[in-house]
């Protein structure tokens, strides 16, 4: 496994210091505050671990509190709410300095047949022959801010492909849609859970720029100011994230200085996989004044 994907393995993997308290590392991806896609991985991570492995987490629900310090490791705090026949309740506290700074409410299921349908898959091209985020950054070369230049251009756990590629650094009116293929750049060991973490993690990529879309903007237009509130997703079917699967972005609305996301993953076969929603802050400041 190459070493940036291990890497990622690992901090998701935490470190057990109590029953229901674990610990994880920060990891800085450049923009100086902790990823949402992280703590939102390794709460569910925590989470899990209090949960018998045949009952995988099925929905989440999150809120970002205040804007983590990549200097610091974090603490998840694990409530066991409920353990039933069928479902688990869990709930999380991501803490750092005594300060919550996450929350998160996950819900596990035994797996059982039922009833079976979904929406079918967008008809969009293959990730073949698309570039990746990384291979469009190299092609801006210098235009790119010198201080983003390391984090466009650096190796990613997950690659992204998308559709259509926006230029963030030229953005113009666009419709709010996005279809952006993902995989893990190297195989992954057969845990459902571990995949599941890895999409939690992956899911929080691109969901707030495509509320940006309409209106020409986009998270490097000067005065913008960009954070995720809250997170939710379900988990339909099982998958693997060493395999593609496309990531169906819609932006229904956008007012309040918040913008409402809803996202679809869908695997090469076209199976809905997961589903998530989030609202974020979308803030121009001196917006006003324009």
């Amino acid at each position: 496994m190459q070493n940036v994907l291990a890497e990622l393995v690992d901090q998701l993997a935490l470190e057990r210091i109590d029953r229901d308290l674990f610990r994880g590392r920060s990891q800085d991806l450049g923009w100086g505050a902790i990823f949402g896609g992280q703590v939102l991985g390794q709460a569910l991570s925590a989470a899990a671990q209090t949960v018998a492995e045949d009952r995988p987490v099925h929905s989440l629900h999150a809120y970002f509190l205040r804007a983590g310090d990549v200097r610091r490791p974090i603490v998840y705090q694990v409530d066991r709410i409920r353990d039933g026949q069928s479902f688990c309740t869990r709930r999380v506290i991501a803490v750092q300095d005594g300060t919550p700074i996450f929350s998160l409410a996950a819900s596990f299921q035994v797996e059982e047949g039922g009833f079976d349908h979904q929406d079918p898959m967008p008809q969009v091209a293959g990730p073949e022959g698309l570039l990746s985020e990384r291979d469009l950054a190299h092609r801006l070369g210098d235009r790119v801010p010198e201080r983003l230049r390391p984090m466009a251009t650096a190796v990613r756990p997950i690659e992204q492909r998308p559709v259509r590629p926006r230029n963030p650094l030229a953005p113009k009116p666009l419709e709010p849609i996005r279809h952006i293929w993902m995989r893990a750049i190297d195989a992954l060991p057969d845990d459902q859970s571990l995949h599941r973490y890895l999409l939690a993690y992956a899911s929080d990529f691109s969901l707030l720029g495509t509320s940006l879309d309409p209106h020409g903007v986009s998270w490097l237009t000067p005065g913008m100011h960009i954070a995720s509130l809250d997170h939710a997703m379900w988990f339909h079917r099982p998958f693997r994230l060493d395999q593609w699967l496309l990531y169906d972005i819609q932006s229904p609305s956008a007012s309040g200085a918040r913008g409402l996301v809803r996202g679809r993953f869908f695997d090469g076969e076209g199976r809905l996989v997961a589903s998530v929603v989030q609202e974020g802050l979308i803030r121009l400041r001196g917006a006003a004044d324009r």
